[in-house]
């Protein structure tokens, strides 16, 4: 969408009830398509969301000589690794787009075919993700990298070879890139201080069906045995709780009521524990888990945001919507990306009061105490919000803005809607499912 395609009118008032469904995590499905070109067989991904990142990766595997097609069922893909080949640096720059996942191409590319290109990468602007550190981890593994002009350039001139790495903090990315880098690589790979969010254990799961070698133990560290070949996978991705906790803050935020179908309460304890101290409910059965505002006032909370298993930083923004309408003063303190809170600057405009500081409040100190970066917020409710005019910053500050707006009295008008697309599968039909009073401005077309 473009120009006024990108533009929603959102006509706030109206709780939000009925039913959704939630596939496969975008954190983790681009990852395992990733993954497909270790293998010398084709790979089946099931559950798979149609979100603009899959389709970032899938063109870039498109341009790989990789096959991708429909599988048997809705939502499944089937990856034909067989015919691996380079791709034109013009090509993969307009495939690219503003997505950071092109990155974690390097390591199984290196194995592929010896050499491999990565244009500028773009993102969500949220706060520092080194890429960087990524380059420095493909040189422990032996991989030459030339910066130029349009891109990065890498070359392996021989077998990658396993080594010893730290993280400075456990980076979803990073640890990422190691596991598709190292299952290859020669010798073994011990990985400390690395992420392992329920997302790293699926990709874990995937790389293990394809005949790799990886063990996790309990102090954050995994060890990876590099081998010969690996195959093909076949496999259900996890749905996306980031997804799922989104759609719940929209039922607390609205006065609502949304039964999210695929929701699943193993990956969600920590967030739904915060949900219910909030004073929002939920029921879970085998299908779903059901969301809702039982009525009488919400209470305010201190949260602080972390890595796995802590309460997740994608959980954060969309909950804060809420937390304008808990009575007292809420405490929020962001230690995962330091930008993050900057979206609440809109919500004051509608009629929240959120105050955001340098310090860190609430809870233990961070690595931005020091660093004069705004990233805790006091938030004081209840309050009402208006309806306004509203510039999308990043994907789950706009899914933010979209429940602001649903909860305000009166109309907004949301830019940037396109940005959505990145990670919330159909969520304009949702949306409408949902009973919510939305629409495109005349003239603009789907």
């Amino acid at each position: 969408m473009t120009g006024t395609d990108d533009v929603l009118l959102v006509h706030g008032g109206t709780p939000l009830e009925g039913e959704i469904r939630v596939r496969g995590a975008k954190n983790l499905v681009p990852k395992a398509m990733v993954a497909a070109l270790l293998g010398s067989e084709p790979s089946r991904l099931r559950n798979v969301p149609d979100i603009r990142d899959v389709r970032v990766v899938r063109g870039l595997l498109q341009l790989h000589g990789v096959t991708v097609r429909p599988g048997e069922e809705p939502g499944e893909l089937v990856l034909d690794p067989t015919y691996v080949e380079s791709a034109n640096v013009a090509d993969i720059d307009a495939h690219a787009g503003s997505s950071r996942i092109p990155i974690l191409f390097c390591g199984p590319l290196l194995h592929r075919l010896g050499h491999a290109f990565i244009p500028g990468l773009g993102g969500c602007d949220i706060g520092g993700r080194p890429i960087d550190f990524h380059f420095d981890v493909l040189r422990q593994f032996g991989a030459k990298i030339e910066k130029r002009a349009d891109g990065q350039y890498l070359e392996a001139p021989q077998r990658l070879r396993g080594c010893r790495i730290r993280l400075p903090y456990p980076s979803v990315g990073s640890t990422e890139q190691v596991l598709l880098t190292a299952v290859l690589a020669e010798g073994v790979t011990e990985l400390s201080n690395a992420a392992v969010e329920p997302e790293i254990e699926d990709l874990i799961c995937v790389l293990q069906k394809m005949g790799a070698i990886i063990s996790m133990d309990t102090d954050r560290t995994i060890r990876i045995t590099g081998v010969d070949r690996l195959g093909g996978y076949t496999h259900r991705a996890l749905p996306d709780r980031l997804e799922a906790a989104s759609w719940a803050s929209a039922a607390l935020a609205t006065e609502g009521n949304i039964y999210v179908r695929g929701a699943q309460q193993r990956s969600m304890m920590t967030f739904l524990n915060t949900y219910r101290k909030v004073g929002g409910a939920f029921q879970i059965d085998d299908e779903g888990i059901r969301f809702w505002h039982p009525g009488g006032s919400l209470n305010a909370i201190a949260l602080e945001t972390d890595v796995h298993p802590g309460f997740q930083t994608d959980w954060q923004q969309p909950l804060v919507v809420a937390l304008t309408q808990a009575a007292g003063l809420s405490i929020v303190h962001e230690t995962v990306y330091e930008s993050r809170l900057g979206f609440t600057s809109a919500l004051n405009q509608m009629g929240a009061h959120i105050q955001l500081y340098r310090e860190c409040l609430g809870g233990s100190d961070c690595r931005f105490g020091q660093r004069n970066f705004l990233h805790s917020a006091v938030v004081s409710g209840p309050t009402k919000l208006q309806g306004a005019d509203l510039v999308i910053p990043d994907l789950r500050g706009g899914f933010s803005y979209l429940i602001a707006a649903l909860a305000a009295q009166g109309t907004s008008r949301v830019h940037g809607i396109d940005l959505i697309n990145r990670g919330y599968e159909n969520f304009m039909e949702k949306l409408v499912e949902l009973g919510a009073k939305v629409e495109l401005p005349r003239g603009a077309v789907v």
